[in-house]
Protein backbone atom coordinates (compact mmCIF):
# COMPACT_ATOMS: atom_id res chain seq x y z
CA UNK A 1 0.00 0.00 0.00
CA UNK A 2 1.40 3.52 -0.69
CA UNK A 3 -1.26 5.02 2.84
CA UNK A 4 -3.30 3.11 5.02
CA UNK A 5 -5.94 5.69 4.39
CA UNK A 6 -6.60 8.28 1.98
CA UNK A 7 -8.81 11.58 3.40
CA UNK A 8 -10.80 13.37 0.69
CA UNK A 9 -10.96 16.53 1.62
CA UNK A 10 -9.18 19.01 3.31
CA UNK A 11 -11.85 21.20 5.43
CA UNK A 12 -11.29 21.19 9.39
CA UNK A 13 -13.69 17.39 9.29
CA UNK A 14 -10.68 16.04 6.61
CA UNK A 15 -7.92 18.23 8.55
CA UNK A 16 -9.32 16.62 11.63
CA UNK A 17 -9.33 12.75 10.36
CA UNK A 18 -5.81 13.24 8.97
CA UNK A 19 -4.62 14.15 12.37
CA UNK A 20 -6.21 11.82 14.40
CA UNK A 21 -5.34 8.98 12.38
CA UNK A 22 -1.45 10.13 12.22
CA UNK A 23 -1.18 10.46 15.40
CA UNK A 24 -2.64 7.05 16.48
CA UNK A 25 0.45 5.96 13.85
CA UNK A 26 -1.47 5.11 10.53
CA UNK A 27 0.14 6.11 7.31
CA UNK A 28 -2.17 9.14 5.77
CA UNK A 29 -2.78 10.96 3.00
CA UNK A 30 -5.06 14.06 2.72
CA UNK A 31 -5.98 15.84 -0.49
CA UNK A 32 -8.34 18.74 -1.39
CA UNK A 33 -8.65 20.52 -4.65
CA UNK A 34 -7.88 24.07 -2.88
CA UNK A 35 -5.40 25.37 -0.43
CA UNK A 36 -7.54 26.42 2.44
CA UNK A 37 -8.16 30.05 3.02
CA UNK A 38 -6.24 31.28 6.36
CA UNK A 39 -6.84 35.28 6.63
CA UNK A 40 -9.86 36.59 8.08
CA UNK A 41 -10.58 39.57 4.87
CA UNK A 42 -8.96 37.16 2.55
CA UNK A 43 -11.55 36.26 -0.75
CA UNK A 44 -13.16 33.36 0.37
CA UNK A 45 -12.48 32.87 4.09
CA UNK A 46 -15.13 31.31 5.60
CA UNK A 47 -17.03 33.33 8.20
CA UNK A 48 -18.85 31.15 9.56
CA UNK A 49 -17.71 29.44 13.72
CA UNK A 50 -17.28 26.51 15.46
CA UNK A 51 -18.81 25.59 18.44
CA UNK A 52 -16.78 22.68 19.44
CA UNK A 53 -18.50 20.79 22.71
CA UNK A 54 -16.56 19.24 25.07
CA UNK A 55 -16.70 15.27 23.14
CA UNK A 56 -15.25 17.49 20.12
CA UNK A 57 -12.86 19.23 22.41
CA UNK A 58 -11.36 15.83 23.81
CA UNK A 59 -11.37 14.53 20.31
CA UNK A 60 -9.32 17.56 19.16
CA UNK A 61 -6.89 16.86 22.05
CA UNK A 62 -6.52 13.15 21.21
CA UNK A 63 -5.61 14.14 17.53
CA UNK A 64 -3.19 16.56 18.60
CA UNK A 65 -4.70 20.25 17.66
CA UNK A 66 -6.25 21.34 20.40
CA UNK A 67 -2.80 22.65 22.02
CA UNK A 68 -2.77 24.89 19.12
CA UNK A 69 -6.47 25.87 19.33
CA UNK A 70 -7.39 26.49 22.98
CA UNK A 71 -5.24 29.98 22.95
CA UNK A 72 -7.54 31.35 20.12
CA UNK A 73 -10.97 29.57 21.77
CA UNK A 74 -13.67 31.49 23.30
CA UNK A 75 -15.27 29.30 26.26
CA UNK A 76 -18.94 29.24 25.92
CA UNK A 77 -20.30 29.15 29.59
CA UNK A 78 -23.86 30.02 28.90
CA UNK A 79 -26.51 28.98 26.06
CA UNK A 80 -29.32 31.80 26.25
CA UNK A 81 -32.79 30.82 24.13
CA UNK A 82 -34.83 33.64 23.85
CA UNK A 83 -38.26 33.57 21.96
CA UNK A 84 -38.20 37.27 19.86
CA UNK A 85 -42.22 36.74 18.75
CA UNK A 86 -42.77 38.15 21.81
CA UNK A 87 -42.33 41.77 23.63
CA UNK A 88 -40.18 42.18 25.77
CA UNK A 89 -38.34 38.65 24.38
CA UNK A 90 -38.81 35.88 26.38
CA UNK A 91 -35.49 34.62 27.76
CA UNK A 92 -33.73 31.23 29.33
CA UNK A 93 -30.44 30.41 30.22
CA UNK A 94 -28.80 27.25 30.31
CA UNK A 95 -25.68 27.66 31.93
CA UNK A 96 -22.77 24.37 31.83
CA UNK A 97 -22.34 24.98 35.71
CA UNK A 98 -25.56 22.99 36.26
CA UNK A 99 -23.84 20.05 34.55
CA UNK A 100 -20.23 19.80 34.60
CA UNK A 101 -17.19 22.08 35.86
CA UNK A 102 -16.24 22.88 32.22
CA UNK A 103 -18.29 25.50 29.33
CA UNK A 104 -20.53 23.86 27.32
CA UNK A 105 -17.74 24.38 24.29
CA UNK A 106 -15.06 26.64 22.85
CA UNK A 107 -16.07 28.65 19.54
CA UNK A 108 -13.40 29.29 16.75
CA UNK A 109 -13.35 31.17 13.50
CA UNK A 110 -13.62 28.73 10.67
CA UNK A 111 -10.75 30.39 8.80
CA UNK A 112 -8.41 30.38 11.88
CA UNK A 113 -8.97 26.88 12.23
CA UNK A 114 -8.04 26.04 8.95
CA UNK A 115 -4.87 27.58 9.37
CA UNK A 116 -3.82 26.37 12.43
CA UNK A 117 -4.96 23.03 11.56
CA UNK A 118 -3.08 23.22 8.50
CA UNK A 119 0.50 24.46 10.18
CA UNK A 120 -0.07 20.89 12.55
CA UNK A 121 -0.58 18.99 9.30
CA UNK A 122 2.81 20.18 7.96
CA UNK A 123 4.76 19.13 11.25
CA UNK A 124 3.16 15.19 11.81
CA UNK A 125 5.08 12.37 10.57
CA UNK A 126 2.79 9.99 8.47
CA UNK A 127 0.86 12.67 7.32
CA UNK A 128 1.31 14.07 3.60
CA UNK A 129 -1.53 17.08 3.13
CA UNK A 130 -1.73 18.34 -0.38
CA UNK A 131 -4.18 20.95 -0.70
CA UNK A 132 -4.17 21.58 -4.28
CA UNK A 133 -4.87 18.35 -5.19
CA UNK A 134 -8.46 16.95 -6.03
CA UNK A 135 -9.58 13.23 -5.66
CA UNK A 136 -10.83 11.55 -9.57
CA UNK A 137 -11.93 8.31 -9.48
CA UNK A 138 -12.48 5.57 -7.37
CA UNK A 139 -11.96 1.82 -8.01
CA UNK A 140 -11.84 -0.54 -5.02
CA UNK A 141 -11.70 -4.66 -4.50
CA UNK A 142 -12.06 -6.72 -1.50
CA UNK A 143 -8.36 -5.95 -0.05
CA UNK A 144 -7.80 -2.22 -0.96
CA UNK A 145 -8.94 0.74 -2.58
CA UNK A 146 -6.93 2.80 -5.41
CA UNK A 147 -7.53 6.36 -6.19
CA UNK A 148 -7.25 8.45 -9.05
CA UNK A 149 -5.88 12.13 -7.89
CA UNK A 150 -5.65 15.20 -10.20
CA UNK A 151 -1.81 15.03 -9.83
CA UNK A 152 -1.70 11.88 -12.31
CA UNK A 153 -0.97 9.60 -9.40
CA UNK A 154 -3.42 6.95 -8.01
CA UNK A 155 -2.02 5.58 -4.56
CA UNK A 156 -3.38 1.89 -3.09
CA UNK A 157 -5.04 2.57 0.58
CA UNK A 158 -6.93 0.28 2.98
CA UNK A 159 -9.58 2.95 3.29
CA UNK A 160 -10.60 6.03 1.75
CA UNK A 161 -12.87 8.51 4.16
CA UNK A 162 -14.92 10.68 2.02
CA UNK A 163 -14.81 14.43 4.05
CA UNK A 164 -15.56 15.73 1.03
CA UNK A 165 -18.32 18.15 1.57
CA UNK A 166 -21.91 17.43 0.20
CA UNK A 167 -20.87 17.47 -3.04
CA UNK A 168 -18.88 14.47 -2.34
CA UNK A 169 -16.55 13.38 -5.13
CA UNK A 170 -16.02 10.01 -3.36
CA UNK A 171 -19.72 9.81 -2.71
CA UNK A 172 -20.83 9.97 -5.85
CA UNK A 173 -17.60 7.70 -7.40
CA UNK A 174 -19.14 5.28 -4.85
CA UNK A 175 -22.80 5.29 -6.66
CA UNK A 176 -24.13 6.29 -2.60
CA UNK A 177 -27.54 8.31 -3.19
CA UNK A 178 -28.93 11.13 -0.84
CA UNK A 179 -31.64 12.48 0.61
CA UNK A 180 -32.12 16.43 0.21
CA UNK A 181 -34.72 18.16 1.98
CA UNK A 182 -34.64 22.03 1.38
CA UNK A 183 -36.54 24.99 2.96
CA UNK A 184 -35.77 27.99 0.56
CA UNK A 185 -33.92 29.37 3.44
CA UNK A 186 -30.21 30.79 3.27
CA UNK A 187 -28.14 31.80 6.22
CA UNK A 188 -26.08 35.18 6.20
CA UNK A 189 -22.43 34.61 8.23
CA UNK A 190 -20.46 37.31 9.34
CA UNK A 191 -19.16 39.37 12.35
CA UNK A 192 -20.36 41.65 14.45
CA UNK A 193 -18.69 44.05 17.41
CA UNK A 194 -21.67 45.24 20.06
CA UNK A 195 -21.71 47.61 23.22
CA UNK A 196 -22.86 44.92 25.77
CA UNK A 197 -20.28 42.04 26.43
CA UNK A 198 -21.56 38.47 25.56
CA UNK A 199 -20.06 37.52 28.87
CA UNK A 200 -19.17 34.16 27.41
CA UNK A 201 -23.02 33.59 26.37
CA UNK A 202 -23.96 32.12 23.18
CA UNK A 203 -27.44 33.22 21.92
CA UNK A 204 -30.28 31.47 19.62
CA UNK A 205 -32.97 34.22 19.02
CA UNK A 206 -35.95 32.65 17.70
CA UNK A 207 -38.50 34.72 15.62
CA UNK A 208 -40.64 33.99 12.30
CA UNK A 209 -38.17 32.53 9.17
CA UNK A 210 -35.26 31.20 11.40
CA UNK A 211 -32.92 31.71 14.16
CA UNK A 212 -30.77 34.25 14.30
CA UNK A 213 -27.49 33.53 16.58
CA UNK A 214 -24.58 35.22 18.38
CA UNK A 215 -22.04 32.95 19.35
CA UNK A 216 -19.18 35.04 21.77
CA UNK A 217 -16.08 36.10 19.47
CA UNK A 218 -12.61 37.75 21.19
CA UNK A 219 -12.93 41.80 21.06
CA UNK A 220 -12.49 43.01 18.04
CA UNK A 221 -10.59 46.72 17.88
CA UNK A 222 -11.55 46.69 21.36
CA UNK A 223 -14.77 46.12 21.44
CA UNK A 224 -16.96 42.97 22.80
CA UNK A 225 -17.54 41.08 19.11
CA UNK A 226 -19.75 38.15 18.56
CA UNK A 227 -20.00 35.71 15.20
CA UNK A 228 -23.45 35.65 14.14
CA UNK A 229 -25.59 33.32 11.78
CA UNK A 230 -28.72 34.41 10.56
CA UNK A 231 -31.20 32.20 9.06
CA UNK A 232 -33.95 33.30 6.68
CA UNK A 233 -35.63 33.33 3.24
CA UNK A 234 -33.86 32.69 0.70
CA UNK A 235 -34.99 36.05 -0.79
CA UNK A 236 -34.83 38.24 2.36
CA UNK A 237 -31.14 36.67 2.85
CA UNK A 238 -30.10 37.84 -0.92
CA UNK A 239 -31.45 41.41 -0.46
CA UNK A 240 -29.96 42.00 2.54
CA UNK A 241 -26.63 40.81 1.96
CA UNK A 242 -26.39 43.68 -1.36
CA UNK A 243 -27.80 45.93 1.49
CA UNK A 244 -25.62 48.94 2.07
CA UNK A 245 -23.53 48.61 5.72
CA UNK A 246 -26.29 51.77 7.34
CA UNK A 247 -28.84 49.55 6.37
CA UNK A 248 -27.72 46.31 6.81
CA UNK A 249 -26.39 47.17 10.43
CA UNK A 250 -30.50 48.65 11.28
CA UNK A 251 -31.93 45.11 10.04
CA UNK A 252 -29.87 42.97 12.19
CA UNK A 253 -29.73 45.30 15.12
CA UNK A 254 -33.71 45.01 14.90
CA UNK A 255 -33.46 41.09 14.70
CA UNK A 256 -31.61 40.84 17.55
CA UNK A 257 -33.83 42.56 19.26
CA UNK A 258 -31.43 44.84 20.91
CA UNK A 259 -30.39 42.19 23.34
CA UNK A 260 -26.52 43.30 23.30
CA UNK A 261 -27.05 47.30 21.86
CA UNK A 262 -26.31 48.26 18.55
CA UNK A 263 -24.76 45.91 16.05
CA UNK A 264 -21.89 46.91 13.86
CA UNK A 265 -20.92 44.94 10.75
CA UNK A 266 -17.02 43.80 11.47
CA UNK A 267 -16.69 41.49 8.67
CA UNK A 268 -17.43 40.67 5.04
CA UNK A 269 -21.01 38.73 4.78
CA UNK A 270 -21.32 35.08 3.11
CA UNK A 271 -24.24 33.20 2.20
CA UNK A 272 -25.11 29.47 2.69
CA UNK A 273 -28.08 27.19 1.37
CA UNK A 274 -29.52 26.00 4.18
CA UNK A 275 -30.84 21.76 3.50
CA UNK A 276 -31.10 18.97 5.23
CA UNK A 277 -29.68 16.06 3.38
CA UNK A 278 -28.14 12.59 4.41
CA UNK A 279 -26.62 9.76 2.62
CA UNK A 280 -28.28 6.63 2.10
CA UNK A 281 -25.84 4.59 3.54
CA UNK A 282 -22.39 5.13 5.44
CA UNK A 283 -20.35 2.91 3.75
CA UNK A 284 -19.36 1.14 0.23
CA UNK A 285 -16.17 -1.49 -0.38
CA UNK A 286 -13.26 0.32 1.53
CA UNK A 287 -14.51 3.68 1.66
CA UNK A 288 -16.79 5.80 4.89
CA UNK A 289 -18.44 8.89 4.46
CA UNK A 290 -18.16 11.35 7.51
CA UNK A 291 -19.56 14.72 7.69
CA UNK A 292 -21.22 16.55 5.37
CA UNK A 293 -20.02 13.82 2.56
CA UNK A 294 -22.47 11.76 5.72
CA UNK A 295 -25.44 14.55 6.94
CA UNK A 296 -25.99 18.13 6.26
CA UNK A 297 -27.82 19.80 8.99
CA UNK A 298 -29.20 23.50 9.46
CA UNK A 299 -27.02 25.16 11.75
CA UNK A 300 -29.24 25.02 14.97
CA UNK A 301 -27.95 23.71 18.48
CA UNK A 302 -24.05 23.22 17.29
CA UNK A 303 -24.74 19.51 16.08
CA UNK A 304 -22.62 19.98 12.81
CA UNK A 305 -19.28 19.60 12.89
CA UNK A 306 -19.36 17.83 16.50
CA UNK A 307 -21.44 15.32 14.72
CA UNK A 308 -18.60 15.03 12.25
CA UNK A 309 -16.01 14.68 15.37
CA UNK A 310 -18.29 11.53 16.40
CA UNK A 311 -18.26 10.21 13.15
CA UNK A 312 -14.57 10.26 13.04
CA UNK A 313 -14.32 8.97 16.48
CA UNK A 314 -15.68 6.02 16.04
CA UNK A 315 -14.07 5.51 12.49
CA UNK A 316 -10.56 5.94 15.17
CA UNK A 317 -11.96 3.62 17.84
CA UNK A 318 -12.54 0.39 15.19
CA UNK A 319 -9.48 1.45 13.47
CA UNK A 320 -7.17 1.49 16.63
CA UNK A 321 -9.20 -1.44 18.45
CA UNK A 322 -7.99 -4.21 14.91
CA UNK A 323 -5.39 -2.29 12.96
CA UNK A 324 -4.70 -5.55 10.62
CA UNK A 325 -8.62 -5.30 9.70
CA UNK A 326 -8.65 -1.06 8.53
CA UNK A 327 -10.95 -0.75 5.93
CA UNK A 328 -12.58 -4.07 5.93
CA UNK A 329 -16.32 -5.07 5.38
CA UNK A 330 -16.68 -6.20 9.09
CA UNK A 331 -14.86 -2.54 10.25
CA UNK A 332 -17.57 -0.56 7.89
CA UNK A 333 -20.17 -2.45 8.90
CA UNK A 334 -20.07 -1.96 12.49
CA UNK A 335 -19.10 1.86 11.94
CA UNK A 336 -22.45 1.76 10.14
CA UNK A 337 -24.23 -0.20 13.28
CA UNK A 338 -23.06 2.71 15.39
CA UNK A 339 -23.20 5.82 13.92
CA UNK A 340 -26.13 5.22 11.73
CA UNK A 341 -29.08 6.02 14.54
CA UNK A 342 -27.63 8.88 16.00
CA UNK A 343 -27.23 10.84 12.94
CA UNK A 344 -31.11 10.09 12.00
CA UNK A 345 -32.40 11.19 15.22
CA UNK A 346 -30.27 14.40 15.21
CA UNK A 347 -31.07 15.10 11.25
CA UNK A 348 -34.68 14.36 12.19
CA UNK A 349 -35.01 16.56 15.66
CA UNK A 350 -32.51 19.55 13.94
CA UNK A 351 -35.30 19.91 11.04
CA UNK A 352 -38.01 19.96 12.90
CA UNK A 353 -37.04 22.58 15.02
CA UNK A 354 -35.65 24.26 11.85
CA UNK A 355 -39.52 23.83 10.40
CA UNK A 356 -40.91 25.19 13.91
CA UNK A 357 -38.40 27.95 14.13
CA UNK A 358 -39.43 29.46 10.33
CA UNK A 359 -43.29 29.39 11.08
CA UNK A 360 -44.55 32.93 11.93
CA UNK A 361 -48.01 31.55 13.01
CA UNK A 362 -49.03 32.89 16.94
CA UNK A 363 -50.27 29.56 17.74
CA UNK A 364 -46.90 27.88 17.07
CA UNK A 365 -45.21 31.08 18.64
CA UNK A 366 -46.85 30.41 21.52
CA UNK A 367 -46.10 26.32 21.54
CA UNK A 368 -42.77 27.03 20.96
CA UNK A 369 -42.61 29.33 24.16
CA UNK A 370 -44.75 27.43 26.02
CA UNK A 371 -42.26 24.28 25.23
CA UNK A 372 -38.80 26.24 26.12
CA UNK A 373 -40.50 27.55 29.26
CA UNK A 374 -41.03 23.70 30.38
CA UNK A 375 -37.62 22.67 29.27
CA UNK A 376 -35.83 25.23 31.20
CA UNK A 377 -37.87 25.36 34.49
CA UNK A 378 -38.06 21.98 35.20
CA UNK A 379 -34.43 21.40 36.24
CA UNK A 380 -34.07 17.67 35.39
CA UNK A 381 -35.94 18.09 32.71
CA UNK A 382 -33.31 21.03 31.95
CA UNK A 383 -30.08 19.25 32.74
CA UNK A 384 -31.32 16.07 30.41
CA UNK A 385 -31.42 18.53 27.64
CA UNK A 386 -28.11 19.74 28.21
CA UNK A 387 -26.59 16.48 28.22
CA UNK A 388 -28.20 15.34 25.36
CA UNK A 389 -28.36 17.90 23.20
CA UNK A 390 -25.44 20.16 23.65
CA UNK A 391 -22.95 17.50 24.30
CA UNK A 392 -21.68 18.28 28.25
CA UNK A 393 -20.39 16.06 30.63
CA UNK A 394 -22.39 15.70 34.00
CA UNK A 395 -20.16 15.68 36.68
Amino acid sequence: MDHDILISGGGIAGMSAAAAFGRAGFSVLCVDPAPPVTERDADGADLRTTAFLQPARDFLDRAGLWARLSDHATPLQVMRIADASRSPPMTRDFNAADISDLPFGWNLPNWLLRREMAKALDEMPGVDFRPGTATKSLFTRTGEARVGLSDGTRPRVKLVIAADGRGSPMRQAAGIGVTTTRYGQKALAFAVSHDAPHGNVSTEIHRAGGPFTLVPLPDHDGRPSSAVVWMMAARDAERRAALDVPAFEAEMTDRSAGLYGPLKLASKRNLWPIITQGAERLTAQRLALVAEAAHVMPPIGAQGLNMSLRDLETLLDLAVAAPERLGDAAMLDAYEKKRAPDIRLRMSGISALNRASMQGLPTLQAARATGLGLLHDLAPMRKAVMELGLGAKAR
